[in-house]
């Protein structure tokens, strides 16, 4: 019980626990979408585009959140057009659009006259939320929450059938425009928590480490929070016993539990299928005589 409760004795700890868990929820329930629809990539471009979003609202003296959003939106739309309107793919428009707009951040970084160490956009600050920062997650993380929950089941059908959501009254179009807005909040809110660098692994891992325990939809939208929830508190108590980087500490903990789930799940793993079939085939090989 020491253990558990010496950290809660800090209010910066407390607060870095309210915050990673919150943004470790909302990320892991938005990556079961993301993960379905093939947009592991979309999700790594948005993440490295807000950097110059971030930057220009600390030069202007408006919120972080904002400028990160709105060049969220910037990513997403630039893609979009290099994509249709020309003979580029789209894998290589993501890649040239978010490579573009994260060296831009870099770059204004770099010229931009700071008494505060900016470098936490790209590496995360996690023990130096403030009051305001928690405030700021809480209310991004729970419209981005609430809006997913309203709209599950056309999103879903949206990832499995975007024909069939045509056929009946939904607009494909409206319904991508929407999860990719989801995406751009989302990035923003765990932004806060492990930075611009670790953001994807909070919007991939999750959805990824479920979709291999489950064929199950609806049990891929509980399994995947459950987890990046526990690998979150995992990951901060262990960053502060060890006085390792928090946010680091947390991606690494929801990468070891998705390799374990890689190599021993029963119906997925690598080795747990491997001695699922072995343990049957001893079952089914008759007793010989007594």
């Amino acid at each position: 019980m020491e253990l558990l409760l010496e950290p809660l004795g800090y209010d910066f700890m407390v607060r870095a626990l309210l915050t990673t868990v919150l943004a470790a929820v909302v990320s892991a329930v938005l990556s079961c979408w993301l993960v379905l629809i093939g947009w592991s990539l979309m999700g790594d471009a948005v993440s490295h585009a807000v950097l110059p979003g971030v930057v220009l609202a600390y030069i202007v003296g408006a919120p972080f959140a904002l400028g990160a959003l709105v060049f969220a939106l910037v990513a997403v739309t630039l893609i979009g057009v290099v994509r249709n309107t020309s003979r580029v793919k789209e894998d290589a428009a993501i890649g040239i659009v978010f490579s573009s707009l994260f060296a831009l951040g870099l770059v204004l970084i770099s010229v931009t006259p700071s008494q505060t160490d900016l470098n936490h956009i790209i590496f995360g600050n996690l023990l130096g939320v403030s009051v305001p920062d928690l405030i700021q997650v809480l209310v991004l993380g729970v419209v981005a929450l609430v809006v997913l929950i309203l709209k599950r089941r056309d999103l879903t059908l949206y990832a499995f059938d975007p024909t069939h959501a045509h056929a009946i009254g939904l607009s494909p179009r409206r319904l991508g425009a929407l999860l990719l807005g989801l995406l751009a909040l989302t990035s923003v809110v765990a932004l806060q928590t492990v930075g611009v660098v670790l953001v994807v692994a909070m919007l991939i891992i999750p959805g990824a480490t479920a979709y291999l325990l489950t064929d199950r939809f609806s049990r891929m939208l509980l399994i995947a929070p459950s987890i990046s929830a526990v690998c979150s508190v995992a990951g901060i108590y262990l960053s502060y016993y060890l006085d390792t980087a928090s946010g680091a500490m947390v991606v690494l903990a929801q990468g070891t539990v998705f390799a374990l789930v890689y190599l021993f799940s029963p119906r997925q793993g690598l080795i747990g299928t491997r001695l699922a079939k072995a343990r049957r085939r001893r079952q089914a090989v008759p007793a010989g005589p007594a």
